[in-house]
């Protein structure tokens, strides 16, 4: 964790490039809102983003309400799938967890990344 909290700012730059790279992929858009913070004495990593509303999701939401809670929750699973290779083949980090929320009303998403 110690080379992270070095470069605070550059390895911010990066998580944010590459969080945005993934929700584009799968979501179709970035985020409007993105912030990254460490915890040093806990070797974690929360990011906590704010994403575009997209108009199907909009549609789905509205002529199947529980449709779109599985096409979130399993968009969500597919992210952290994503997110942890990722963080392993750039960062060359080892991931101990890796939790995502994702609340759709809001269209906010915190991510916990704790490393060993």
């Amino acid at each position: 964790m110690m080379d992270i909290i070095e470069n605070q700012t550059e390895t911010k730059k990066l998580l944010a490039h590459l969080y945005n790279d993934i929700s584009i992929d799968l979501f179709g858009g970035g985020t409007t809102l993105l912030k990254v913070s460490f915890l040093e004495s806990e070797s974690l990593i929360t990011m906590q983003a704010r994403h575009k509303k997209a108009p199907r999701s909009n549609a789905l939401e509205e002529a199947a309400p529980e449709l779109k809670q599985q096409v979130d929750f399993r968009l969500s699973q597919l992210y952290k799938q994503r997110m942890k290779q990722r963080l392993e083949e750039d960062f060359h980090w080892e991931i101990e967890s890796l939790f995502r929320d994702y609340d759709g009303p809001t269209q906010t998403a915190f991510t916990n990344i704790k490393l060993r």
